[in-house]
């Protein structure tokens, strides 16, 4: 089994934090969107993973290291391919052509989910849904009778199904994917000013080929700070029975409500904290209440109640009561 993973995008929604950290690299619960997505896909399989194909943007050195770690770290080779120009999901998929044969797992990087199936690799091809409110800003699938796929719509104006798909496929046979994608590109069909997978999928079932649906417990957004915020909490609750405090935190007059995440070196003085709070390695929390809230590493909040927020690495906050979104490096205070 291979795993593609299209992270190229801006992450424009989730600015400031994507200014200096791609969006797949921000934490939940302490560990990167994207770590989080591999282990949830691993998890679903029946097989071990052979490689992780990541469709990146312009990433340093860094960025590509940590993937690899990733990848390293459930056994599987890295592959590492640059997107650099945003031509729709398709295209983006494309990028990864080589690693196009085989079993795939294909998934974009700000998609997880809860789920308890195990996948079914007989079938030839699985696209994973949710139910929605309003699918009017999703690719749907239509059903037929026997279950099967019978229509890929993007975006549909009118209502045609509220079975949104997630950003997770499977393919028994990864070659004929690229050969429909790179029929796209070199035909150059586009939908909406971009090569969307949709069209290459509704070529895939004119051909024969039956897709079905596969059905997620719950589907977790990434994409702005509300929708991390809360992606994070969700995690918590799941996780909560796993050891999610380091042994070489600092602990001094405060209460924690769990669940939290509290990472290595981290330190607490007269705070309360929790629940749902994620703090990454090194960060102090002092004479302060903190809930519901995502702090990476580094960072300092002194006097504060803060919920509902987002606080990026290296930061200083202090003496505010907010629902606050603050990047890597700002230092705020009276």
């Amino acid at each position: 089994m291979k795993i593609i993973i299209p992270m190229a995008g801006r992450g424009t929604r989730l600015r400031p934090h994507t200014l200096t950290t791609p969006k797949p690299l921000i934490p939940i619960a302490g560990k990167a969107i994207v770590h989080r997505l591999v282990e949830d896909l691993v998890k679903v399989c029946n097989e071990p993973i052979e490689e992780i194909c990541f469709i990146i943007g312009d990433f340093d050195q860094t960025v590509k290291d940590q993937l690899c770690d990733i990848a390293n770290s459930i056994g599987a080779k890295c592959t590492i391919t640059r997107q650099d120009e945003a031509l729709g999901t398709a295209h983006a998929i494309l990028c990864a052509g080589d690693s196009l044969d085989g079993n795939v797992l294909v998934a974009f990087a700000d998609t997880l989910f809860n789920a308890n199936f195990k996948l079914d690799t007989d079938q030839d091809s699985i696209i994973w849904v949710h139910q929605v409110e309003d699918p009017s800003a999703f690719g749907v699938v239509k059903l037929g009778n026997d279950n099967a796929i019978t229509d890929f719509v993007e975006k549909p104006a009118d209502f045609i199904s509220d079975l949104a798909i997630i950003g997770i496929y499977y393919f028994k046979d990864g070659k004929n994917l690229r050969k429909e994608l790179q029929y796209l590109v070199d035909n150059k069909v586009i939908i909406g000013g971009e090569y969307q997978l949709t069209t290459a999928l509704e070529n895939m079932k004119n051909k024969g080929i039956k897709f079905v649906p596969g059905q997620v417990t719950e589907w977790l957004d990434c994409g702005n700070k509300d929708a991390v915020v809360n992606t994070n909490q969700r995690y918590l609750e799941y996780i909560r029975d796993e050891k999610l405090i380091a042994d070489s935190a600092v602990i001094v007059n405060s209460v924690i409500i769990e669940p939290v995440f509290i990472g290595e070196n981290v330190r607490l003085t007269n705070a309360v904290v929790g629940p749902h709070v994620s703090i990454g390695a090194n960060s102090s929390i002092e004479t302060s209440v903190v809930r519901n809230t995502i702090i990476q590493e580094e960072s300092t909040i002194v006097n504060a109640n803060v919920k509902n927020s987002m606080l990026g690495s290296k930061v200083y906050y202090e003496g505010f009561a907010h629902n606050v979104s603050i990047g890597d490096y700002n230092v705020i205070k009276p």
